[in-house]
């Protein structure tokens, strides 16, 4: 499957921070830049966020569009509502279905590992689904290069679908999966689907040391402080300001120059961008054009290795990542 080299994601903005006629807007600006490929989740906003992805792509040619979803997170009190069990598995599928008003999405992903629950039953259980035309590949999230590697074998053994994609967190200031998930994944034909390839909007070069967010961004949104706060640091703002001076330079945004580094990585098959506004869209689509010369990435390397978080021994609660 053939996907559009950036995405436009929903998490957090759609049934939350922005009202239904601007995720509207936004989403026609993405079709109108040639984006087609759409990516949400259950637990967005609890369904809403599905919903109203549904209603911002009805009466849009189905198979001129990818829709991306995913199963794991809580969507309801009751133990069955989580997890990767057949039975969420199953309800969860149908109900996202529902949600976005069509018949199949064309990529259902494991939203992350569950310790849980057999392997063998979630791996059959989207296997199923492929069988009943309710979704064409299935991919996971955040998943370890052994996760996946043992899910490979598990479809391998039992004869099911493989994975196709992992949607990993992948940018400037977070480069965990070059050391082993992007090797598996180019050994194994799967391709990453990242998220916050602009770190949640750091890199745009808007947060600035020593002063309060902007009005109206996602560090004042009611989730902000547990979702961004933990970049909000001068040890990280501080070298971002000159990355996005390098970029200004180079005749670039600092937003473009962010997206264009996560696309130069071959294993990369598509960067998910949000937006609140229409022009956020178009601005960030000029990135694919971009061709980023050595000179340039050496400098941004020199100015933003000591703030790379790709430690192992640096953590965030997952509840923070999408």
């Amino acid at each position: 499957m053939v996907v559009s080299a950036l995405a436009y994601g929903n998490w957090i903005t759609h049934g939350g921070q922005v009202e239904e006629d601007a995720a509207k807007a936004c989403v026609n600006a993405a079709l109108d830049a040639g984006i087609t490929t759409f990516d949400t989740a259950d637990v967005y906003a609890i369904g809403k966020a599905e919903e109203v992805l549904g209603r911002a792509l009805k009466g849009v040619r189905r198979d001129s569009i990818e829709i991306f979803t995913k199963v794991y997170w809580p969507t309801g009190p009751n133990p069955n509502n989580r997890g990767l069990s057949r039975k969420h598995v199953m309800e969860s599928c149908n109900a996202s279905l529902e949600r976005l008003q069509t018949d199949h999405v064309d990529l259902l992903q494991a939203h992350r590992y569950d310790y849980e629950a057999p392997l063998e039953e979630t791996m059959q259980a989207f296997d199923d689904l492929i069988r009943q035309g309710k979704v064409h590949y299935i991919g996971v999230s955040e998943w370890t290069a052994e996760q996946i590697s043992e899910a490979l074998r598990v479809a391998d053994d039992m004869g099911l679908d493989r994975i196709v994609s992992n949607q990993p967190q992948y940018n400037l200031l977070w480069r965990v999966i070059e050391a082993e998930v992007v090797p598996l994944c180019e050994q194994e034909g799967i391709g990453q689907v990242v998220w916050s390839p602009l770190a949640q909007g750091v890199l745009t070069g808007k947060y600035k040391p020593g002063e309060d967010p902007p009005a109206q961004s996602r560090a004042t949104s009611e989730e902000g402080p547990e979702n961004i706060g933990w970049l909000l640091r001068d040890e990280v703002l501080d070298p971002v300001q000159q990355f996005a001076t390098l970029a200004r330079e180079a005749g670039f945004t600092p937003a473009a120059v962010a997206l264009a580094w996560v696309l130069q990585n071959e294993n990369v098959s598509a960067a998910i961008i949000g937006a609140t506004r229409p022009e956020q869209v178009v601005e960030n689509v000029k990135a694919v054009d971009i061709v980023l010369d050595a000179d340039l990435l050496r400098a941004i390397d020199e100015v933003l290795e000591p703030t790379i978080l790709w430690d192992p021994g640096f953590t965030i609660s997952p509840e923070t990542r999408p």
